[in-house]
């Protein structure tokens, strides 16, 4: 795919339609066009962390360990969502491993030119803060129903 279609795809993510052609164009070539197959790893936690990925087509899994060391499933993130972008801002090593299900195009975009993209465009900083916060929200009501469940559970092995 050349440039001038990758910003044309570009330009379907929402977070990054709102962006000027030429800066479209110049993202479509600083990054890097990746491919996934089913069961193929994005990246794993603990890595360092040298990107962020906009998901073009498919889905990938957020994966955890539990502990015997098996990986579950969490998670499921697909077209157009931003991720890896947590460990960028922090400047920390990943903190999830995720694997591509079925076939997943991404667009990795390196460190540098994504910090330079959310400090450049408003709106996509903007976008960038709206999808962290839903990430936030999303974990949170997570984190409430494992505590219930759990609370259910030492109930339930309290009567026994």
């Amino acid at each position: 795919m050349d440039v001038f279609n990758e910003a044309d795809q570009l330009r379907q993510v929402p977070m990054l339609s709102k962006l000027d052609p030429s800066k479209l164009k110049l993202l479509a070539f600083t990054s890097e066009a990746l491919a996934y197959k089913d069961g193929d790893y994005l990246f794993r936690a603990g890595e360092p962390s040298d990107s962020a990925y906009v998901i073009l087509d498919g889905e990938v899994d957020i994966l955890a360990q539990t502990e015997s060391g098996e990986e579950v499933a969490v998670l499921t993130r697909g077209r157009d969502e931003l991720i890896g972008e947590m460990a960028v801002l922090s400047n920390a090593p990943r903190s999830a491993t995720l694997k591509a299900r079925g076939e997943v195009k991404t667009l990795r975009i390196d460190n540098d030119t994504f910090l330079k993209l959310i400090t450049e465009s408003p709106a996509v900083a903007l976008d960038v803060m709206r999808q962290l916060s839903g990430k936030l929200a999303e974990a949170h009501e997570q984190l409430e129903a494992l505590e219930n469940r759990v609370r259910k559970l030492r109930r339930g092995a309290g009567n026994s």
